[in-house]
């Protein structure tokens, strides 16, 4: 599995295409591999997963399900919501996000694709720079969670 590392910046074009990041193409190969891209669940952006680890997750939540449970089988079905699979383009280093997914967060023009191990969260650039903690705020938070 790849480990996505590092904050990288780019421009969306008028149909939705971005620059994907060479530093996390390198860690990807194959002609035929995908990403499956996703409205967060707790965030205002969305989480861009390759295909393997998208199945290996989603996998896991399906596990925890019953489908004869009517709450479970709408927890399902919101949690498939917004989902996308994305091919980056092999001679360009593009991707195609759909344009419901970029207005979903408020991507306009810049946005940063930001490395969070096993996934790439993809923010509208104003938002990821608004939510950042502060060294007070995310000491407290470390110690509240590991400490």
């Amino acid at each position: 599995m790849a480990t996505f590392i590092g904050e990288y910046k780019a421009k969306v074009d008028d149909k939705g295409r971005l620059i994907f990041p060479s530093a996390f193409k390198s860690l990807i190969e194959g002609p035929d591999f995908s990403f499956v891209v996703k409205k967060s669940l707790f965030a205002d952006c969305l989480e861009m997963y390759t295909s393997a680890e998208w199945e290996q997750n989603s996998e896991e939540v399906k596990k925890r399900l019953n489908f004869f449970n009517r709450e479970h089988a709408i927890f399902w079905r919101e949690y498939m919501r917004d989902t996308a699979r994305i091919e980056p383009d092999e001679k360009l280093g593009r991707i195609s996000i759909p344009k419901s997914l970029l207005e979903a967060i408020g991507i306009k023009k810049e946005v940063v694709f930001s490395g969070s191990n096993y996934m790439i969260e993809i923010w509208a650039k104003e938002k990821f720079e608004a939510q950042r903690l502060g060294s007070d705020e995310f000491a407290s938070l470390a110690e509240k969670i590991l400490g």
